[in-house]
């Protein structure tokens, strides 16, 4: 494992490691990674905070980011925490886009802010434009995801590629079943699957539109009493814009039934560590006694290495 750390003052320092966590999640959150070094005169290592963070492990590029925590102990152990570039859109700010696809949208922000950006896949559907003020530049990009998903159902995923920026489709991001798979003879210690219907799962949305030219507000719903007869009744709100068609509404109500129509399926795995497996992967999964075997999405991917072990803990989900 190499662990370097650039104070961006010309030096680089090659600093033996206990132990490294590194962990992604797909939405909303930047890649971090924590570690404890040994270090018995921290003097003779001027490190900053804001100096860049590299791990790698032999040919496998781990992570590049920038230092926000340190600290030093007694037992001459200094602990440090670093992010990703996706920590720089937790900045708060005014955004006016207009409508936009995805990317376009994302890379306005991503420019704002000075950050470095690689691959970025055409979203296609041109998103609603957005005025919010005061805002998070995360919660504006997951808007536009958000949106992009509901219309075409395709997912996309924004994550930092070893400093990069770079936005995905989910399906470019499956791990072939041939080249790596997780299951109860390969790699698996443990697991715990749950099936529920409880969150973020509707068999009825109910749009609303403030029609400012008729002074009242018009109500549009979508259902599927077949599945209300089975559920109960679990309906979603949602507040659309004034200036949508009647035949766009329809079209994205029938989506959003079909998108949220079904019971969330989700997937708890401790097994041994890879470091290719990453929040957004899409991979393989053979557990035959529950009847799993299948592609899942990973939600969360922690990875941890010590004294030469390496072992990652995962959330999946079905999509």
């Amino acid at each position: 494992m190499e662990f370097l750390i650039d104070n961006r003052q010309g030096d680089v320092y090659d600093i033996p490691i206990r132990d490294l966590t590194w962990k992604t999640e797909r939405i909303g959150k930047a890649g971090t990674v924590e570690a404890s070094l040994v270090l018995e005169n921290p003097l003779k290592y001027p490190i900053q905070s804001g100096a860049i963070v590299r791990v790698m492990d032999g040919k496998h590029k781990v992570f590049y980011g920038y230092l926000f925590d340190d600290g030093y102990s007694k037992d001459s152990v200094m602990t440090i925490k670093a992010y990703d570039q996706l920590r720089y859109l937790m900045n708060e700010d005014t955004f006016v886009i207009p409508a936009s696809p995805a990317d376009k949208a994302i890379l306005t922000i991503c420019k704002r802010f000075g950050l470095k950006v690689g691959t970025f896949e055409n979203t296609g559907y041109v998103s609603p434009g957005i005025v919010e003020d005061g805002k998070k530049a995360f919660d504006v990009v997951s808007k536009f995801l958000d949106a992009s998903l509901v219309a075409t159902n395709q997912n996309y995923i924004l994550f930092d590629d070893f400093g990069k920026l770079s936005l995905k489709n989910i399906k470019n991001m499956v791990i072939k079943a041939d080249d790596f798979y997780i299951g109860e003879d390969s790699l698996l210690f443990s697991f715990n699957y749950k099936r529920s219907i409880d969150n973020d799962t509707y068999n009825r949305v109910k749009f609303v539109r403030d029609n400012k030219k008729r002074g009242k507000r018009e109500t549009f719903i979508f259902e599927d009493s077949t599945k209300q007869k089975k559920w109960g009744l679990l309906q979603h709100w949602k507040k659309i814009d004034e200036n949508m068609t009647d035949a766009q509404i329809k079209d994205l109500g029938t989506k959003y039934i079909q998108l949220k129509g079904n019971p969330s399926r989700t997937l708890d795995i401790e097994c041994l560590g890879n470091w290719k497996i990453r929040a957004g992967s899409m991979v393989f999964i053979y557990i035959e006694k529950i009847g799993i075997k299948e592609y899942f999405l990973v939600d969360e991917c922690t990875h941890r290495w010590k004294e030469g072990i390496h072992t990652m803990s995962l959330k999946v989900k079905v999509i």
